[in-house]
């Protein structure tokens, strides 16, 4: 067999594949040992030259994320979301696979790797071909994947029908391999992209909501009501305090903004207090640090939850719009009250006295405040039962839309 070089004719390479022979392709990663994954006979020639155990399974390369549904079963909008995002480029995202697909590709499994190469000449014959390519990377079992043709030649001249020299692969590491058929989703194999970028898309498409609201008001009603429904409740205050007590990196800006707040590594909140909260522009400067620690700590809970299988996120954020948290969410809530009902449990919940509790209301931003800045405002001068109800169907109204 003479071993066919193509540069520009693809329709040679894919009468090739039509055939049942193997054509060795470029991509951004490395270049991969292709053939007609709709072919058993084929696959089992990519088995037999590479010399690879006949237990690991392998992916397929398709042109566009509109493959998910031609081959798999149970396509979750996530799965569509990191398609739209990273497609092509060095992703493989494995589904539970349909009943067609060769038994050999699936090495005895249920499932198969899908995978968009981002390389125009294997684009096209994915396209002239019109079926999926059975490609793993071109290369003999234990040797270093290639990353030219020249190196797949010497691996393999003679024993494939034809190389595809598309030039010298511009990553030369193979594609990151995500596991998509159940939450939480897990990265099987850490390759060119990195599963932060991953857990990030995934993050940045879940329905966020911004929640806030004085003192009484009834947010922790409302943020029990939508975590029973099955929203993640991120309260940022109580990010920040365990971000005191925890991070040292933040201390540390906290201290050299304003030193001697900090005793023995810890934070006195009372020395700080007595130095921003009667001067405005420290407590601005004071807020430019912890808000950039929280917000980078509330992302990280994002991207777990996103990675979990989560689609709806709420904050709960007395400063959702002074942090920039508002501008992250898809919408924001103000949970307001009549300020007697507020100070009535006020009193009741924290045992104080009411000078006390109104002073801590006339401390904060005005229900106006909320009124004016907010999407959509849940008044809390119902009875419980009622109030609640009012939430659940909110939720689900937010839910819908998306």
């Amino acid at each position: 067999m003479k071993t066919q070089i193509i540069t520009e004719d693809i329709e040679q390479a894919a009468a090739v594949i039509r055939s049942g022979g193997l054509v060795a392709v470029p991509t951004e990663t490395v270049y991969g040992l292709a053939g007609n994954g709709l072919n058993a006979d084929a696959v089992a020639q990519i088995y037999n030259v590479k010399g690879r155990p006949a237990i690991k399974p392998l992916s397929l390369m398709v042109p566009d994320e509109t493959a998910m549904d031609r081959y798999c079963l149970q396509v979750p909008a996530q799965a569509r979301k990191l398609a739209e995002k990273f497609w092509p480029g060095p992703l493989t995202i494995i589904l539970e696979a349909k009943a067609f697909i060769p038994e050999i590709v699936l090495a005895g499994g249920t499932t198969v790797g899908l995978r968009c190469p981002d390389h125009p000449l294997t684009l096209a014959l994915l396209r002239a071909c019109d079926v999926p390519l059975a490609a793993p990377s071109a290369n003999p079992s234990g040797e270093a994947s290639p990353k030219d043709a020249e190196t797949v030649q010497a691996y393999f001249d003679g024993r494939i029908e034809a190389i595809i020299d598309g030039g010298p692969c511009g990553i030369g590491k193979e594609s990151t391999i995500l596991d998509m058929t159940a939450a939480p989703y897990k990265v099987l194999r850490q390759g060119a992209l990195p599963a932060n970028e991953i857990a990030d898309c995934l993050a940045d498409d879940l329905i966020l909501v911004g929640v806030t609201g004085g003192s009484g008001a009834g947010k922790t009603t409302a943020l029990k009501t939508w975590e029973a429904l099955g929203a993640l409740v991120i309260d940022c205050d109580a990010v920040y305090h365990a971000l005191i007590a925890e991070n040292a990196d933040m201390l540390g800006e906290i201290e050299e903004a304003f030193p001697g707040v900090s005793v023995d590594g810890r934070l006195d909140r009372k020395r700080l207090g007595s130095r921003v909260f009667s001067d405005s522009a420290a407590l601005q400067k004071l807020n430019r640090i912890t808000h950039k620690f929280v917000l980078a700590r509330v992302q990280e809970l994002l991207r777990d939850y996103a990675m979990q299988g989560g689609r709806c996120a709420v904050l709960d954020a007395i400063e959702l719009f002074s942090s920039g948290m508002a501008s992250r969410c898809n919408t924001t809530i103000a949970v307001v009250a009549e300020r007697e009902k507020r100070i009535e449990r006020i009193m009741a919940r924290d045992k104080i006295s009411r000078a006390y509790a109104e002073a801590r209301i006339d401390a904060q931003y005005s229900d106006a405040y909320f009124r004016d800045h907010c999407t959509y405002v849940l008044q809390n001068n119902a009875d419980p039962d009622q109030f609640q109800s009012n939430c659940r169907q909110l939720f689900k109204e937010i839910i819908k839309n998306g």
